[in-house]
């Protein structure tokens, strides 16, 4: 893959054009799409190729870069993260070249949003990868984060609320099921907002490895008071008989791989899992009192995530107290899937049947 065709077809995917021709499912069926989220804490890769029901994957890589690691007093972007962030996408570019992607999306969220560096960032990550970073903004991001797990909403509910809880962000989508069958998810949209803190930005304002109950319940009731506007657009809230919660994020995957007493982590057993509130609050509790070093030791927290885990947990309590229901299902899926399905739909390589449900 040259370095300028990785720059076209990430506009070409960016600006949500077509290609000139739509592909038919049997003439896309070998095309291999890339899709990278670039996240405040995260760089995610995700490949795969379109098949009847969906996409398989193909290949995916994973790196905690802490991209936005003392944004929130410096407002820029740390020579020490650039460095981990551009190493990390060193990795990713030669992923898609090793396996061939044709079409990509390539994504910065929240701490590109916020550095005022970002622009330098941006050139120096095309100048040193030959990868060309969209920037974008909070809606598209909720929109892309609720195609991603959309399909993970009990389809007896009348209404989701859905959120992904990022290192920077969190944003929050309240789904509306009656129309399912009609309309797309960015139809289905009912409300939407991003708050403006995630795991990294709470942990660094109020600490992350030495917690107690009193900092913890501050922190949470940061985030109550942040989506109260989110709650007034609504109008109304959504009951608990006929909603669900639906989180996608490090934070609820790493509370179901607690709760299953995973000793490693696995994407196939945590994916799609149902948490009740009461063994949400069990593992909540649990991690709460455990010690900086016993949360690094637990095998699905681990370092890199053991200063975090509680600063997202304080987050999820938050829209657990606004939005209280029986039971949360975890998705360990979001943007990059949303990007995926959004190509392969621009693509036209699936039925109507099928593009009906993205």
């Amino acid at each position: 893959m040259s370095r300028a065709f990785v720059q076209r077809e990430n506009k070409i995917g960016s600006n949500g054009s077509r290609l000139s021709e739509r592909r038919s499912y049997s003439g896309a069926a070998s095309t291999i799409y890339g899709a990278l989220d670039l996240g405040t804490n995260n760089c995610r890769l995700l490949m795969a190729r379109p098949s009847r029901d969906g996409f398989r994957v193909v290949d995916a890589f994973s790196r905690i870069v802490r991209l936005g690691e003392g944004l929130g007093v410096t407002q820029v972007l740390s020579e020490a993260a650039i460095l981990r962030t551009i190493e990390a996408l060193k990795i990713c570019r030669s992923k898609m070249d090793h396996r061939g992607v044709v079409r990509a999306r390539l994504i910065a969220t929240e701490a590109c949003r916020a550095a005022k560096n970002s622009g330098e960032f941006l050139s120096r990550v095309e100048e040193e990868t030959g990868l060309s970073l969209e920037i974008i903004d909070r809606e598209t991001e909720a929109i892309l984060a609720a195609s991603g797990c959309a399909a993970l909403a009990d389809p007896a509910a009348e209404s989701v609320v859905l959120f992904d809880i990022g290192g920077g962000s969190t944003e929050i989508v309240w789904l509306d099921q009656e129309s399912k069958a009609k309309q797309t998810v960015r139809h289905r949209m009912r409300e939407w907002s991003s708050l403006p803190v995630g795991v990294v930005s709470l942990a660094e304002r109020h600490g992350g490895r030495h917690v107690t109950p009193e900092i913890y319940q501050i922190m949470v009731g940061e985030v109550v008071n942040l989506l109260q506007p989110f709650v007034v657009a609504l109008g109304e809230a959504p009951q608990p008989l006929n909603f669900h919660l639906l989180g996608t994020s490090g934070t609820v995957t790493t509370l179901a791989g607690v709760h299953l007493g995973l000793r490693r982590y696995d994407r196939r057993a945590v994916d799609g899992i149902w948490m009740r509130n009461d063994e949400i609050s069990v593992i909540v509790d649990r991690l709460l009192y455990m010690t900086y070093q016993e949360r690094q030791a637990s095998a699905c927290i681990g370092v890199d995530r053991a200063d975090l885990v509680l600063s997202g947990c304080a987050i999820l309590d938050a829209i657990r107290n606004v939005f209280p229901s029986d039971r949360v299902r975890v998705a360990d899926r979001g943007l990059r899937e949303g990007i995926l399905m959004q190509l392969m739909m621009d693509d036209g390589v699936w039925p109507r049947s099928l593009v009906g449900r993205v």
